[in-house]
């Protein structure tokens, strides 16, 4: 069968880029769609501080640094999404897929899945009539627009600690709603959000957010009493977990777990579908950057075997 392209990476995450890099060397013709800009969640994190390498650097100045390695190796289709895949045989044989997307269609031998996964929702009243005039998923996109206001993180995990030290460190007067009685992020996030006195709401829900065209506050309630108050804030920033992005794995009869993600075999990256791979966040687990680098790797080498070359593992 004539390809288009001998591996189709779809996400441009650090699992796809890291693919896109494997994939390119091991002399296929490869091609790596996103439907935004590269950099999945890695372009959302202020500060990144545990990928070896790098003491310190910036979600986008790492992706920047990705992209640009990743565009020697394929065809970078950013702004492109795929909408549909159709799985083709060739003698009754899986023999490939054809992928439709915004843009035009495209035949291709081998899929390698990174589309990551999207940030969750509140689901309260106001979140999204007021989302970009004050409630925000990205404190490094929009952190800035807050200077010299006031601002609530929700969450308790990693991101929400981490952006919380970010707007606090930019000149936001900013403050942590979290549903429990104690963070879920690393001890080191949360040495630093108590030595700069961030103030934090525990055992609080976010009810409400009111704003007339843009946001003037939060209704919270105790978890734990019921009570209810108001907190006048200009801007909230929401960190509460993210969800997996499977529509296409779906459509294309991929297993997936309980909990949504993904299922692949943890050595090679294959799924149950023939010549389909998946790799980093869409797969759950400890979703880091260097998981997801690892993954791709992995995937791009293996994803070799069905297009008929060896590799020496």
């Amino acid at each position: 069968m004539e390809y288009d392209y001998d591996v189709a990476i779809i996400g441009a995450g650090a699992a796809g880029m890291s693919a896109a890099v494997y994939s390119g060397r091991s002399g296929n013709k490869t091609v790596l769609f996103d439907k935004d800009t590269p950099g999945g969640q890695t372009l959302l994190s202020p500060a990144i501080e545990n990928y070896v390498g790098f003491k310190k650097i910036t979600g986008p100045e790492l992706c920047d640094l990705m992209a640009d390695h990743a565009r020697e190796y394929c065809d970078l289709k950013e702004l492109e999404e795929v909408l549909e895949i159709e799985r083709l045989e060739e003698n009754g044989e899986p023999s490939g897929f054809r992928l439709k997307t915004d843009k035009g269609e495209y035949v291709v031998g081998v899929l390698i899945l990174a589309m990551g996964a999207h940030h969750k929702h509140l689901g309260v009243p106001g979140e999204k009539e007021l989302s970009g005039k004050g409630v925000s998923s990205c404190a490094t996109c929009d952190g800035y627009f807050f200077k010299g206001k006031k601002a609530v993180m929700v969450g308790g995990g990693n991101s929400a600690a981490l952006e919380a030290i970010f707007l606090h460190g930019i000149g936001v007067e900013t403050e942590i709603i979290h549903r429990r009685d104690q963070l879920r992020a690393e001890a080191a996030y949360v040495k630093q959000i108590q030595e700069a006195g961030i103030k934090i709401h525990w055992n609080a829900q976010v009810k409400e957010i009111h704003g007339n065209g843009t946001v003037q506050g939060v209704q919270v309630v105790d978890t734990k009493t019921g009570e209810e108050r108001k907190l006048d804030v200009d801007a909230v920033f929401i960190a509460i977990g993210i969800e997996p992005s499977t529509r296409l794995a779906k459509s294309l009869g991929v297993t997936l777990r309980d909990d949504g993600y993904i299922t692949a075999d943890p050595m090679t990256m294959e799924t149950n579908v023939p010549r389909v791979y998946a790799c980093g966040d869409v797969l759950g687990g400890a979703r880091q950057i260097a998981t997801g680098v690892g993954q791709g790797c992995i995937a791009a080498l293996q994803a070799n075997k069905p297009l008929g070359k060896a590799y020496p593992f």
